[in-house]
Parts: C-alpha cells; structure tokens; sequence
C-alpha cells in the first residue's frame, strides 16, 4: 500500500484509542470529528470519523455526517481495496446506518478503522477501534481516493 490510500489509513489508524469523555458522543476528538462536518456533540460520528480522516489527507470530500451519503453511485465499487469506506446495512433502519476505512484485506475478512464503535462492533460505541468483520456483513464499498478533489 502506498501513496493516497496509505495516507487515508495511516491517519486512520492513528486515531486508534481515542474514546469517549462520558459515552455520549462527546469528547475533545470526538467533537472534532463532528465539527468538521457541521455536528455538535452527542450525534453519532461514524462517518464524521471517516470525512475528518479524507480531510487531514488533503481531500475536500467526503464531507457528511450521514454513514448514507458515503455511497453515491459515483463512488461506489466492489473492490476492498484500503482507504475505501464499507457501509454495513441495518434492516431495522432500511439504510446502511454504520461506516468505517478498509485497512487491509485478510481472506474473507476486513480489518477495518471504525469511530464510535466498540470491540463488539455496534454502532454506538465509545470510541475509534479496529475490527475484523467478515466481508459479507458489508452492503458497499466506496472509493474517494480514485479522484483527490
């Protein structure tokens, strides 16, 4: 891995560990992921995290707090490739409702970079962690590096 997806993980990955104030969706770095993308504390930050991890790479977009607005038909792609965003589907909520960065590919799973996450892989967590999940738990990939804007 090199070059632009490199970046995007590297910064990514350097996240790991940031957690929670109060479990509320607050804290120092937890609201600076939200107010990159116009959110104050206490909304949920999956996909601030991954908007604010393009940004400190040089990219102008993604820019959304909505895991949905990931995914245009634009940026879609099959591939799992690092760098790109994987959304996982939530039935309940009839849209992809929790997002996060490929780091790598390992056989049929993704070790992936997840905001407001936990170890046991909801979406609403208490901080940035790296999990495996199998590749069939994700509805879409998105591809933001192939176009740095």
């Amino acid at each position: 891995m090199t070059g632009k997806r490199d970046d995007v993980v590297r910064i990514a990955r350097a996240e790991l560990g940031v957690r929670e104030a109060t479990g509320n969706n607050d804290g120092p770095r937890v609201e600076e992921y939200l107010a990159y993308t116009g959110f104050k504390k206490g909304n949920p930050y999956c996909a601030s995290y991954v908007s604010w991890c393009f940004h400190k790479a040089g990219y102008s977009q993604p820019k959304t707090a909505w895991s949905p607005a990931l995914f245009p038909a634009s940026r879609l792609t099959k591939d799992a490739l690092p760098g790109n965003v994987f959304g996982i589907w939530f039935p309940e909520l009839n849209r992809i409702a929790h997002v996060g960065l490929l780091e790598r590919l390992q056989g049929d799973f993704l070790l992936t970079l997840e905001g407001n996450t936990n170890v046991e892989g909801s979406r609403e967590g208490q901080g940035v962690y790296r999990r495996m999940r199998h590749k069939r738990t994700v509805k879409a990939y998105a591809d933001w590096i192939i176009l740095k804007q």
